[in-house]
């Protein structure tokens, strides 16, 4: 079956889905992006997916394209077209298409709309959090402003490239100070020799993601603490439990990091209980 998506106002084949190239997208990365999990026939989360992409486009100037009635509206029927019942759906919003200049176009140039939609395989993502994952750290030289979801993601290609050559599957950023800050395309969390759920600060220094929100929710609901702090490279090596949140992927154990095995070398059982909660705490929205 052909892939469908939707670009500036047409639904096209996804094969032949294309922007032009003075799109300021592809020229300075000046646009934002969101993923948001599909599940069941269900949109999770989308309320805090799209109040953070309102937020994301004020805070770097982008008018919004559409209401958000009308976006959710092509969400839903990109992945109609798809037949995505479980998977994600991804969109991204640029400033739009003007003649190359650093500075901001004319304000009639409209902002550019990118939808696409594809199918994941919910028995692949059980066997990979049956395994856990393996990390690697590396120093986190991004810019100061990562706590808006932009597609400027070159030094996470970069780290998780790293990752990727040392057999590993995410990479875990650590800044000048030595402690840690959050993934490649996750947040990070860890359970510390006392037993207690942590999580850096949703600082400037890492997003503020949305899955990891609603498991602040979720841990609530179990009557489980979580403590908002950071910490260093060492106590992470030395927890319980060390896990990643993301969107499509709601919580993973990190079994190694650096070689080195967290705790027994297996998913805990914090992880368990918070990912096996999630959906029915999570907000879900029908296509």
């Amino acid at each position: 079956m052909p892939r469908f998506a939707y670009v500036n106002g047409r639904y096209v084949r996804h094969a032949d889905a294309a922007v032009h190239i003075d799109d300021r997208g592809f020229l300075f990365a000046d646009a934002v992006y969101e993923v948001c999990q599909i599940r069941h026939g269900f949109i999770v989360d989308l309320t805090r997916h799209l109040d953070r992409l309102d937020r994301s486009l004020g805070e770097i100037l982008i008018r919004p394209p559409m209401p958000r009635a009308a976006l959710v509206g092509i969400m839903k029927e990109v992945l109609r077209r798809n037949r995505v019942t479980d998977g994600m759906v991804y969109l991204q919003v640029t400033r739009g298409t003007a003649r190359r200049d650093h500075v901001f176009p004319s304000p009639e140039v409209r902002a550019s709309l990118v939808v696409t939609a594809k199918a994941l395989s919910a028995a692949a993502g059980a066997e990979k959090y049956a395994a856990g994952i393996k990390a690697v750290t590396v120093p986190d030289n991004r810019w100061e402003r990562v706590d808006i979801k932009t597609v400027g993601l070159l030094p996470n290609v970069l780290a998780r490239q790293q990752a990727k050559e040392a057999g590993a599957q995410e990479a875990i950023f650590v800044d000048a100070e030595g402690n840690v800050t959050e993934g490649g395309a996750t947040n990070l969390w860890i359970v510390d020799k006392a037993g207690r759920l942590v999580t850096r600060p949703a600082d400037r220094a890492i997003l503020r993601g949305i899955t990891r929100t609603t498991l602040i929710d979720v841990a609530a609901k179990l009557g489980i603490a979580v403590e908002e702090r950071r910490f260093s490279v060492a106590e992470m090596l030395e927890a319980r439990e060390v896990f990643v949140t993301g969107a499509t992927t709601i919580c993973l154990p990190v079994v190694s990091i650096d070689g080195h095995a967290i705790a027994n070398g297996h998913p805990g059982l914090t992880a368990q209980k918070l990912r096996d909660a999630f959906f029915a705490v999570a907000e879900k929205t029908a296509i």
